[in-house]
């Protein structure tokens, strides 16, 4: 069974993300109608009551109580009807007489004269009555007397009516009543709501289909940086590390893209020292194997003695393969961390001085000069001493092997800065600029040829420099004033301010 990919999870989750907020906002909005139309609705019921407060009034005055209305209840509704009576005219100026007397008053007379055009009564400011009754407000109004007894109007009078006072002269002589609003009954107000409703889902499926499309766009965009990087990952996972991604866009992604090369350009380069280093093991173990060899093959057939000589060009060769394997053992324990030290309060100046000492008389036999500009006191760090001496004697060692006959080495040792300086300077051959960082390198030498009667296997620098780090300081390579190679150690002190 396929599994949806990621394209298809990120639409689903954006297109369902977006139907919830819908929904969401859907029933909101349906709620919040409901409330505030029904709202709506009583307030418009309010307003027709505070409308009809003055007319009803004036009626209880002209008629001396609520007999016109309580006789006759149609009066009621006549007063409510679209152009009813206004705000300062009574019941009893429209007729509050029997039905006859209102189709008699209402019938055109023949003799003009005895129908005099009435006379205008002025309107009292205020807000005028309704011209329709879409709303349903005239059949929810109700007349209650001064004792809240039903008069005329909607019997339907419970304990959560609307009311309002009618007064006169401060006294309250009636009630006007207001049925409220629980739902939406009217045809115009239900035809009203359900529009509304239609156009929240029809503006709701509007916004899912934009949702679905957006979705679609975003999950095609954001992922396809992601699907490369994902193919490029698949090619580097297969050993393709000539695989590059191509960055797009200078966000989150694109940044990611951009790591995904420098991994594939540092897998790259690791490999091709991988294989550099299997290659420089195999050279530098194949010839002392190989001498070694020769030396017991000409013993056993007889074509050379077993002298002391002999033994003793044997055990040289021993002695190379095992500083080799020695080196390598130490350079891989190096590299995870686990080369052991003992740390402790060390005089530097005094470990270099046995360091120097072994190697005076091998440069005083190939004619180089030594010079020496330590310091009298002891300058102490903290520092392995036997670890710090295997440095200090790689360093010499590499001064040793590269410096021409004739030539010179100056060492010279002083406080920087809270540290401890040292430095190698050795006379010609140099080393071009561009050699110079991978001198650290393992296996690394200046010269093209492998030649080991002036070189070792290049793994001393490599051990010096991971002793260094151990150690807190660094190892660094420039050119020297004297024509060749200056080598820069710094060792952190063990009390500043020395």
């Amino acid at each position: 069974m396929l599994k949806p990919g990621i394209t298809a999870k990120l639409f689903l989750a954006i297109l369902t993300s977006s139907v919830l907020v819908a929904m969401a906002m859907g029933m909101a909005s349906r709620l919040t109608f409901n409330r505030g139309f029904l709202g709506y609705l009583n307030d418009q019921g309010i307003e027709r009551m505070e409308a009809l407060l003055p007319a009803l009034g004036s009626t209880w005055q002209a008629q001396g109580g609520w007999h016109c209305f309580r006789d006759n209840p149609r009066q009621w509704f006549r007063l409510l009807r679209p152009g009813g009576l206004s705000r300062n005219q009574t019941a009893t100026d429209g007729g509050c007489g029997s039905d006859d007397g209102d189709r008699d008053r209402d019938r055109p007379s023949s003799n003009p004269s005895s129908n005099p055009p009435p006379a205008l009564t002025p309107r009292l400011p205020g807000p005028p009555p309704p011209q329709s009754d879409l709303t349903g407000v005239n059949l929810r109004l109700a007349l209650l007397d001064e004792q809240r007894r039903f008069i005329a109007g909607n019997p339907q009078v419970g304990a959560d009516a609307l009311l309002r006072p009618v007064q006169v002269d401060g006294r309250t002589i009636g009630w006007v009543a207001l049925v409220p609003f629980e739902n939406v009954s009217t045809l115009a107000a239900q035809r009203f709501a359900q529009q509304q409703l239609w156009a929240s889902w029809v503006i709701g499926a509007l916004a899912i289909l934009l949702a679905a499309l957006v979705a679609v766009l975003l999950a095609r965009v954001f992922l396809a940086p992601l699907k490369r990087i994902a193919r490029g990952t698949h090619a580097l996972a297969a050993g393709h590390y000539d695989e590059r991604v191509e960055a797009g866009s200078g966000d989150e992604l694109g940044q990611l893209a951009e790591d995904f090369n420098r991994l594939a350009h540092a897998l790259k380069q690791n490999e091709k020292m991988r294989r550099a280093f299997m290659a420089d093991v195999s050279h530098e173990l194949r010839t002392p194997l190989s001498v070694l060899r020769g030396e017991l093959e000409a013993l056993e057939d007889g074509v050379r003695a077993l002298t002391p000589e002999s033994i003793r060009s044997l055990q040289a060769e021993t002695t190379i393969l095992g500083k080799l394997v020695n080196d390598l053992y130490e350079l891989s324990l190096a590299d995870v961390g686990a080369l052991s030290y003992r740390m402790s309060d060390s005089d530097v100046i005094e470990v270099l001085r046995d360091a120097v000492h072994p190697y005076r008389e091998r440069l005083a036999q190939h004619h180089i000069a030594l010079e020496l500009h330590l310091p009298e006191q002891a300058v102490m760090v903290l520092a392995d001493e036997g670890r710090l001496g295997q440095l200090l004697g790689n360093l010499l060692e590499n001064s040793l092997r590269y410096t021409d006959s004739g030539g010179r080495l100056k060492l010279e040792a002083r406080i920087d800065c809270k540290e401890l300086l040292l430095q190698f300077d050795d006379s010609a051959p140099g080393v071009a600029e561009e050699a110079l960082p991978k001198l650290f390198d393992r296996f690394y030498r200046v010269e093209s040829s492998r030649n080991r009667a002036t070189g070792g296997a290049g793994l001393g620098l490599a051990i010096s420099a991971k002793i260094a780090e151990a150690h807190g300081g660094s190892l660094s390579a420039t050119a020297s004033p004297l024509g060749g190679l200056r080598l820069s150690l710094r060792l952190p002190l063990a009390v500043p301010g020395i």
